[in-house]
């Protein structure tokens, strides 16, 4: 069966063009058959439309502009937000995560099932996904806005020259006519050029939206240092080692919650975030969660990591922490740890796994101590 979108690929040319160019191409025929402006949104929507011809936005697409009725840029947004809606909450159901057993040494680390581990993977694609297209539109749309521009220039200059080419008593109305065609092309074609700049204007700041968010989703807002997703994700397509793991607990920190208030906990874990990427500086350090901190130790062995390690801890400790409403020292603010090396073969999970079962057990000998393979 014949679909809509063939129409557009049909319109791209000879087939010289590589396949992302055909899409983009195909992408800017749909916008034109429907008179819709190349706006970040409506090229998002065209994208959709286009790239999955058989889903339910190009449908409904297809339902609506059946005899050749054509889009408006109010049904865009509502469509294009209506089918948003639809499938987030055709997804809800797969994003349930269900209880079961946690062994007591990884308590917190429970692992997500593969439901939000794909949605997460899928969310992610999209992301990228979404910059590229972005990306593409932004670099398409300046090109277009240089050729209109250069366009707008040689009307110009062609309308002065037919202007000159006139006497005044002429009274040969087809170069008059003429020169009022052109002149009526030039205005037509500076108002393109202005909306092509606005569109341009739109997708870089959409773009540095778009970064800013990738960034923001993998920094911790309190400390500003990378979050557990981004520590997670550190060792992605690293092949040199040796690497090491340390988790680290800042000892009895409810206590400092419960008898100077949150915003009080709040400054001790920023200075001790502080503290840690201070000693730590050219390794990842990293916020994983409550009072919990992550790090990852490149490029030393495992005695270097060790001492690293446990010169950062002892620093935490010797700091002094200060009320700045009354400046009375907040006491007993120390470190418990547990230190692995990534053995070969071994994933970052997994080994954060055996750090957290060795942070417990430092734990359990007292705290403000640490614990690793080699100790």
């Amino acid at each position: 069966m014949r679909r809509r979108t063939d129409v557009y690929f049909e319109k791209i040319g000879d087939g010289t063009v590589s396949v992302g160019d055909g899409l983009i191409h195909a992408v800017l025929a749909f916008l034109e058959e429907q008179r819709l402006e190349p706006t970040p949104l409506n090229y998002s929507f065209g994208y959709r439309v286009i790239h999955d011809p058989a889903g339910p936005l190009a449908l409904e697409v297809a339902r609506r502009t059946d005899g050749g009725i054509r889009m408006t840029s109010s049904e865009v947004e509502a469509l294009g937000t209506m089918i948003e809606g639809a499938a987030h909450m055709t997804l809800s159901p797969a994003l349930t995560i269900q209880p079961g057993p946690v062994p007591p040494a990884v308590a917190t680390l429970v692992e997500p099932n593969d439901a939000a581990t794909n949605a997460a993977a899928s969310a992610e694609a999209l992301v990228v996904e979404t910059r590229r297209q972005v990306a593409g539109f932004e670099t398409m749309v300046s090109a277009m806005r240089s050729e209109t521009r250069d366009f707008g220039r040689d009307l110009a200059a062609r309308e002065d020259a037919l202007r000159r080419s006139v006497p005044d008593d002429s009274t040969d109305m087809s170069f008059t006519e003429l020169a009022r065609i052109t002149a009526a092309m030039r205005a037509r074609v500076e108002v393109a050029e202005a909306r092509l700049e606005q569109a341009t204007r739109e997708a870089s700041e959409l773009r540095e939206q778009l970064a800013a968010a990738h960034d923001d989703a993998r920094r911790d807002p309190l400390t500003s240092l990378p979050n557990r997703r981004a520590f997670e994700e550190a060792l992605d397509g690293q092949i040199e080692g040796p690497f090491h793991v340390a988790m680290c607990d800042v000892d009895h920190f409810k206590t400092v919650n419960d008898q100077h208030g949150h915003p009080v906990g709040d400054r001790v874990l920023k200075a001790i975030a502080g503290t840690l990427a201070r000693e730590c500086a050219g390794h990842l350090v990293a916020r994983y969660g409550g009072e919990e901190f992550a790090l990852l130790l490149g490029g030393v062995d495992a005695g270097e990591a060790q001492l690293l390690l446990e010169r950062a801890r002892r620093a935490v400790g010797e700091r002094r922490y200060r009320l700045r409403e009354s400046d009375t020292v907040i006491q007993g603010i120390t470190l418990s740890a547990g230190l692995v090396s990534i053995a070969p073969g071994e994933t970052l999970r997994d080994a954060i796994v055996r750090a957290d079962a060795l942070l417990y057990t430092a734990k359990r000998q007292g705290r403000d101590r640490m614990v690793g393979e080699i100790c």
